[in-house]
């Protein structure tokens, strides 16, 4: 660096730190790129992630009418809404109706699988396009010719069955001819997770399969296009609001244009928070490198900062003039990420937009991308500062005599508290602008805790190296001393690698205990089939006949009814503030069952059951942790809708419920007489002592016959179904994740990186003497080995441990430790370490020694 004199001034120019930081980095970005690549890394996730979840928000927000099929949808279940209440509807726009449940599709030859059942009105649909191979007016498609109605259905559907346009099937009592393939349906989404394959009819030919019994687990939908001058958000509040004190008891469930698919919603915006809290560990992660990099970079500059200092430059000076470098440095970093980050929907709707059925409306977010870059510069500012503030107070004697001897001490109080503000600031950021707060509290500590581990773990790894004994093997007494001599790498090496092995290993572990809770065996003793749309009037004899079709299986069969929990304690329950664990129960209907036994796999942990032959007011029995996310206790009252009737009821006991064992069981589960004379069907399971895809064919083509208004639904393939899913979003979680692992290899490289120059001077050292390359090289790969299995072993235990807390506590599953995933990490750690440590001692090793000796 070149020094000019500057006029001497009590107070120099606020513009002097920016002048000499960009001449210091005229000479390139040299010993930066690490510090850039982590910055852009992090900066990337959380703006592409942001990116592309606003510009589904945006998709979501401008589909939202034709996603719901109008402006306002009203939903019931088991039954259809009254003439007086759909004169309502009509008294304020057009209204069109669909009925959605679950069949069997039987063919001739008694082929049979499960299917969807849409059942839409000569008006549907009022908005967007259904696309139909080959393209057919739906009046035309679904009309009744030659005793048969007309049906769409998914090409799946005729994979299963082998069948092609023009064949016919039996669902219920009807007849259908397949005369179409849906491609595509406006209002899909809307509708949910389906575990069979989707099968369009008419209203009238539902009502001609018999399917619709008293209590048929159906859900009617109406649909309300209004007029276009009231069509507005003000206008649509107004008439969901008029709709409610019209019809008090009707029991809808409401969702407007503005929440199309409210699950939808709520899912992206629990993913996005997840994705962003990866984003910011790949950020923490590249904070250790910049954290290396500076130190690095001032460890160069030692010379030019003396001198500097020399001329009357001081402390506070040369903190400005690097901390404007950190700053500009963190900028470049954070600009390539946000490119990459903006350009992400973009790339995504450029390349898979014709595949995707999510409706993405690619543009920049300036919200987003504001967020991302102040991430990137309080990290980087967090992370810098501490090796920025030790330069303010060594005299130039000591910056001289740095290059033989290093000396730690602490930045000053200043330093140190502007550090602190600036993690509070960023605490702050992550925890209040997050989806769920508690999750990002939880986050936020367990980041500052393993930073604090790490700390430990690299102590306890250089003060047990201290300890042992003295090896009488060169070149394992050199790896040793390698561990803890002063400037040694391995706090830097644990750092960097133990977080993103962490995280690595948590996502494995994850993955592994979600595979086998959905896609390996099952339960022991879990049923092999569900079936459900019993008839009250049939449950006795349906039960008979599946004890005579599988003999020695075990049957349970309960009534099941559907409702709405309108209120609690006495708040309505738009009113009440569940928990994040709680709040699902209040989203649509629920399952109801009445009785006077305990449910098998429950377990009263408050309260005491009633009588089986209880016949008293109305009591129910709720789920413990539910209960406590609403905050309920024993003795308070809840009110359901159900059939359009209000029942109020008193908790008389909660229960612990074990959902693994995947039986029959629910939230809410009432007395005897709650819902005495009301229209209901039952569900029933079966388990079989030794199931086999034969014997559950059989069972399956019986019930169809005996039984056709029954569904028969194979535990098995609908966990099938649930698992596809469930892959599908550990495959997205996979790949975010690598960022963070490739930030941690990349930070690695840069502290590597970062001690070579003491490494030549070593090898240096160590070759004069007498030491061969071989030996060198054996004495680093040692080091290496012992500083990455500690970092390995660390991050297995924590990532286990964290992995096990979310399976357990946050999913409710049980949790079994995956050996195999494990081991790969530690090797992989392993080969990650000592492969680059070995490729930069080798670099350090071929120095010639004669032009190091000459500097030293």
């Amino acid at each position: 660096m070149t020094i000019v004199a500057e006029p001497a001034t009590a107070n120099p120019p606020a513009s002097l730190p920016l002048r000499y930081a960009l001449r210091e980095l005229r000479g390139g970005l040299r010993g930066f790129y690490v510090f850039i690549a982590c910055i852009a890394l992090g900066v990337m996730t959380i703006s592409g992630v942001g990116s592309v979840a606003a510009s589904l928000g945006d998709g979501l927000a401008r589909e939202g009418r034709t996603l719901l099929g109008g402006d306002v949808a009203f939903s019931l279940f088991q039954r259809e809404a009254k003439p007086e209440e759909i004169a309502v509807l009509r008294a304020r726009g057009e209204v069109s109706s669909i009925a959605t449940l679950r069949g069997m599709a039987r063919t001739a030859d008694d082929r049979l699988a499960l299917v969807e059942i849409k059942a839409v009105d000569g008006r549907y649909p009022m908005l967007g396009h259904l696309s139909l191979e080959p393209e057919l007016p739906v009046d035309d498609l679904l009309a009744e010719r030659d005793g048969a109605f007309g049906a769409a259905a998914d090409q799946t559907l005729l994979t299963r069955l082998d069948l092609k346009l023009g064949d016919r099937v039996h669902v219920g009592q009807a007849s259908f001819q397949i005369r179409s393939i849906v491609s595509a349906e406006p209002d899909k989404l809307a509708g949910g997770l389906g575990f069979g394959p989707r099968f369009l009819v008419s209203e009238a030919a539902l009502r001609a399969s018999q399917l619709l019994q008293p209590g048929s687990l159906v859900r009617w939908t109406y649909r309300v296009k209004l007029p276009d001058e009231a069509s507005g958000s003000r206008s649509t509040t107004r008439f969901i609001d008029d709709v409610r004190q019209a019809l008090p008891q009707a029991g809808w469930e409401v969702r407007s244009r503005d929440n199309a698919s409210p699950q939808l919603e709520r899912t992206i915006q629990r993913f996005t928070q997840f994705l962003t809290l990866v984003g910011l560990a790949a950020l923490l992660v590249g904070g250790v490198g910049v954290a290396n990099a500076v130190k690095s970079h001032i460890d160069r500059r030692r010379d030019v900062i003396a001198t500097f200092k020399a001329v009357g430059g001081t402390g506070r000076d040369v903190f400005a003039i690097y901390l404007t470098q950190v700053i500009g440095l963190a900028l470049i970093g954070s600009a390539i990420g946000l490119a990459a980050g903006a350009a992400l929907p973009f790339l995504i709707v450029h390349l898979f937009g014709k595949l995707l059925p999510l409706p993405i409306e690619p543009t920049l977010h300036p919200a987003e991308l504001a967020l991302s870059l102040v991430y990137g510069l309080l990290t980087a500012l967090a992370f810098g500062m501490w090796p920025l503030g030790r330069v303010h107070d060594v005299p130039v004697a000591a910056l001289f005599r740095d290059t033989v001897a290093s000396a730690w001490h602490r930045p000053r109080w200043r330093y140190l508290a502007s550090m602190a503000a600036v993690i509070v600031l960023l605490i702050a950021v992550v925890v209040g602008l997050s989806y769920d707060r508690r999750v990002a509290t939880i986050f936020v500590v367990s980041s500052i805790a393993v930073f604090a581990l790490l700390r430990g773990v690299a102590a306890l790894l250089m003060a047990l190296a201290r300890r042992l004994p003295r090896s009488e093997m060169t070149m394992l007494r050199l790896a040793i001393t390698n561990v803890y001599r002063p400037g040694a790498l391995t706090p830097s090496v644990v750092l960097s690698l133990g977080l993103g092995l962490a995280v690595l290993v948590t996502i494995t572990q994850i993955d592994g205990n979600l595979r086998r809770q959905f896609m390996a065996a099952l339960p022991e003793r879990a049923p092999s089939f569900y079936f459900i749309d019993i008839p009250s009037t049939d449950a006795d004899r349906f039960s008979a006949f599946l004890k005579q079709a599988a003999p020695g299986s075990t049957v349970e069969e309960v009534p099941m009814l559907r409702g709405r929990i309108v209120s609690a304690r006495g708040v309505r329950a738009e009113d009440l503030k569940p928990s994040t664990d709680a709040e699902w129960v209040l989203q649509s209907d629920r399952g109801l069952t009445s009785t006077g036994e305990i449910p098998k796999g429950s377990k009263i942990v408050e309260g005491a059951w009633w009588d089986a032959d209880y016949s008293g007011p109305p009591l129910v029995s709720i789920e413990k942790k539910i209960a406590d996310g609403l905050g309920l206790k024993v003795g308070d009252e809840i009110v359901v809708n159900v059939l359009g009737r209000d029942i109020s009821a008193k908790i008389g006991n909660m229960r612990t419920i074990d959902w693994q064992g995947l039986g029959i069981n629910f939230v809410l589960v009432f007395s005897p007489n709650a819902f005495k004379g009301a229209p209901h069907t039952h569900i029933a399971t079966l388990t079989e002592p030794h199931p086999s895809a034969a014997t559950d064919a059989a069972i399956v083509k019986s019930v169809a016959g005996a039984f056709p208004m029954v569904t028969s639904v194979r535990v098995r393939e609908a966990l099938e179904t649930i698992g596809s899913v469930v892959s599908n979003l550990v495959l997205a979680i996979r790949g975010a994740s690598a960022i963070t692992l490739v930030s941690a290899i990349l930070v690695l490289g840069g502290a590597l990186a970062a001690g070579h120059r003491h490494r030549v001077y070593d090898a240096v050292i160590l070759k004069t003497l007498g030491a061969t390359r071989a030996r060198l090289l054996g004495a680093y790969a040692i080091e290496y080995l012992l500083i990455g299995l500690a970092t390995a072993v660390f991050g297995v235990i924590t990532g286990s441990l964290a992995a096990w807390l979310i399976v357990t506590r946050l999913m409710t599953l049980s949790f079994v430790w995956q050996a195999g995933s494990a081991a790969g990490v530690v090797a992989s750690a392993l080969v990650v370490t000592v492969g680059l440590g070995l490729a930069g001692t080798l670099l350090a090793l071929n120095q010639k020694p004669a032009a190091v000796l000459r500097n030293l």
